[in-house]
């Protein structure tokens, strides 16, 4: 339990660094390479144990997002985008549940289900952040085209981050 506690809060504090002391600064400022806004810091939720509480999940993903709003200068953009993925964890999580059950205990990683099950779940839970960020941050869906094209670049240079991730470091 407190190794647990000590793992995810590591993962926090390094996964917030790194969104905000090296990713912030990453202009791709070629043709449609300016759409591109990496994003990494929803991994620490999408890790997360999979018994945690409802509760816990949803205080974290807002300090989490709100840590991450201080850093942006923006003002509740990456909590409210953080806050409801971790609202749509736990569906996400029934809908993919493999056929022998999840383990209690353990996080929802490549390590513990497999790279196919964590990319599938870690796209699911990327895919819908995204486009509630860029969807809020537009503040309309007159840029609808911008908004998807936003998601879709983006979605795939931040996969690629969390992905090499996983391979990298066995995360239990």
């Amino acid at each position: 339990m407190n190794s647990t506690i000590t793992s995810n809060g590591l993962r926090f504090l390094i996964l917030l660094l790194i969104q905000v002391l090296a990713l912030k600064g990453i202009q791709l400022d070629y043709s449609f390479l300016r759409y591109v806004v990496i994003i990494i810091y929803p991994l620490f939720i999408i890790l997360l144990p999979i018994n945690i509480p409802r509760s816990l999940l949803l205080l974290l993903a807002f300090l989490l997002g709100i840590s991450v709003d201080i850093f942006y200068d923006s003002i509740g953009v990456h909590a409210a985008a953080s806050v409801f993925i971790a609202f749509c964890r736990l569906f996400i999580l029934r809908l993919l549940e493999p056929t022998q059950g999840y383990k209690t205990e353990g996080s929802p990683s490549a390590h513990n289900f497999g790279l196919g099950w964590f990319t599938t779940y870690a796209s699911i839970m990327m895919i819908i952040h995204l486009f509630v960020y860029f969807s809020i941050d537009a503040f309309s869906f007159v840029f609808i085209l911008d908004i998807l094209i936003k998601t879709i670049l983006s979605f795939i240079f931040s996969m690629l981050f969390l992905i090499v991730h996983q391979i990298v470091f066995k995360v239990d």
